[in-house]
């Protein structure tokens, strides 16, 4: 169930809801550099099937060892299939071939954007009316997202490929916020976390296997450490953890609070490569960063209507 106003505004869930932000930025800000570990021998699609097959099983045994009830509705059903379809088969098959096509950091501008959709999406379809702070906060995140990545966008090669990776990743962000519409009729319907989430990456893991059979795809695995580690990360962390987490705070603060995590997780991805690949940092970024912060603040502030 989700949070009343003065259960959400006790000093006990803001700490939680905090620290579901960080558990989820750094989960997420992670897979940036995992996922690149992942592509160039195995098929981005088969790649996405075994992360999320991994991360349905994973959460299926996390309701069996604390015996909580892995069955849904037949309307849970339904809303799991379309979170499954939009958000973990239509959504990261795009973002896959997206940064196949473009820099990554193009990419995370244009997901930052993600809560601007959900407070329109949730607008049309909900009828929510966010509060103009909200707006706000969403604007700050893409501005601040932009700064970080400004070295990065200077340097992209515009052409066509570039631009087709431009368009992919809006129509996943579009998706994306499709899937979390099908999140809400879950949550609306009383589906547990757990198991409704299991359920909708097993969906999007047989939607992205039917697709890799009709499309011909090779199906095989890299046994290798870096490709076997990296997706046992992106399949405990960056899926079951991670998302976990998500929807918690998505039914305790809205939607759009929740899909800001977009726009923080590009601070955490550049640290990593700074550790691991050298990126350096200038005044742009770190401007970047405190715009970032700054939406967040905001957003968690704005009162939900």
């Amino acid at each position: 169930m989700q949070a009343t106003a003065s259960e959400a505004g006790t000093p006990r869930s803001q700490w939680s809801d905090v620290a579901a932000i960080v558990i989820c930025t750094l989960a997420w800000g992670t897979t940036w550099y995992a996922i690149t570990l992942q592509l160039g021998v195995v098929d981005p699609i088969v790649s996405l099937v075994y992360r999320f097959g991994l991360a349905a099983a994973l959460f299926f045994a996390w309701c069996a060892l604390r015996r909580e009830a892995m069955g849904l509705t037949r309307t849970q059903h339904s809303a799991a299939i379309g979170l499954g379809l939009f958000n973990f088969a239509i959504d990261y098959a795009l973002v896959y071939w997206a940064e196949e096509r473009v820099a990554s950091a193009v990419v995370a501008v244009v997901f930052a954007s993600l809560a601007f959709a959900n407070l329109a999406t949730f607008r049309i379809v909900f009828g929510q009316r966010a509060p103009g702070l909200a707006w706000g906060a969403a604007g700050l995140g893409v501005v601040g997202v932009g700064f970080l990545s400004w070295e990065e966008l200077a340097a992209s090669d515009m052409n066509t490929r570039a631009l087709v990776g431009i368009g992919l990743t809006v129509i996943g962000v579009i998706a994306a916020s499709i899937g979390n519409v099908f999140a809400r009729r879950g949550e609306l319907a009383g589906a547990n976390v757990a198991a409704f989430t299991g359920w909708a990456m097993l969906y999007g893991a047989c939607a992205l296997a039917a697709f890799a059979l009709a499309t011909g795809s090779t199906w095989s695995f890299e046994p290798t450490w870096s490709y076997t580690l990296s997706l046992l990360h992106l399949s405990l962390f960056g899926s079951v953890v991670a998302f976990f987490l998500y929807y918690g705070l998505a039914r305790r603060r809205g939607y759009a609070t929740a899909s800001y995590i977009s726009a923080l997780t590009p601070p955490v991805a550049m640290l990593v490569s700074s550790a691991l690949e050298g990126k350096s940092w200038g005044l742009a970024a770190l401007g970047g960063v405190a715009l970032v912060l700054v939406g967040q603040v905001v957003l968690l502030r704005a009162k939900r209507t």
